[in-house]
């Protein structure tokens, strides 16, 4: 038994030794990306003009998307005419969004190649960060600001079966007064006027 602890002794002072002086890094496998900032699941996205996480603000805040307002267009019970607007705003951002998606793309490899090449100086670098983060602020721009006029075509209450559907919250209580209530009553006691 002796025996048997402390062999668990120094293989537990090894492993620990071993887990404090390791170096590596977090990014293993990256340094094969043909850019390395970008990910192939980001650059996929971009390409197809997809969300991208850009548009949070608006989505975690009660504005909804075009594109999930569409695949949920059943259960939220949207109508001809508010399909075909979301429609035509979703043509609209995805257009726009791929467009923007493909600039950043490249000016992403740009900077890549001049990493590669030991041509990047403070110049360069200053120069490429700007015209990136110029791209990827209309990017976001375009996203955030389709949600911005989809409230303006689906009812409080679609919106509210819209961030149930997501997830995002419970059951809206100013618009599920529950059975036997007071409805004014209840809207004051909820906070809903």
């Amino acid at each position: 038994m002796k025996n048997y602890l402390v062999i668990l002794l120094l293989f537990t002072a090894a492993h620990a030794d071993q887990m404090q002086h390791s170096h590596t890094s977090e990014y293993v496998g990256q340094e094969i990306q043909a850019i390395k900032s970008l990910t192939p699941e980001d650059i996929a996205e971009l390409k197809r003009g997809g969300g991208w996480g850009l548009a949070k603000a608006a989505e975690l805040n009660g504005l909804p998307g075009p594109l999930h307002l569409l695949e949920m267009k059943e259960e939220i019970h949207l109508s001809d005419a508010q399909v075909t607007e979301i429609t035509k705003i979703f043509n609209q951002m995805k257009s726009q969004a791929i467009q923007q998606g493909e600039r950043l793309i490249a000016l992403e490899l740009e900077l890549e190649n001049h990493f590669q090449n030991r041509t990047v100086d403070n110049t360069i670098l200053r120069s490429s960060l700007d015209a990136i983060e110029e791209v990827r602020k209309e990017l976001r721009y375009i996203h955030l600001s389709a949600h911005l006029v989809t409230p303006g075509i689906v009812s409080e209450e679609q919106i509210a079966k819209y961030n149930l559907l997501r997830g995002y919250s419970v059951a809206n209580p100013c618009l599920n007064i529950p059975e036997g209530h007071d409805a004014e009553m209840w809207r004051k006691h909820q906070g809903c006027e």
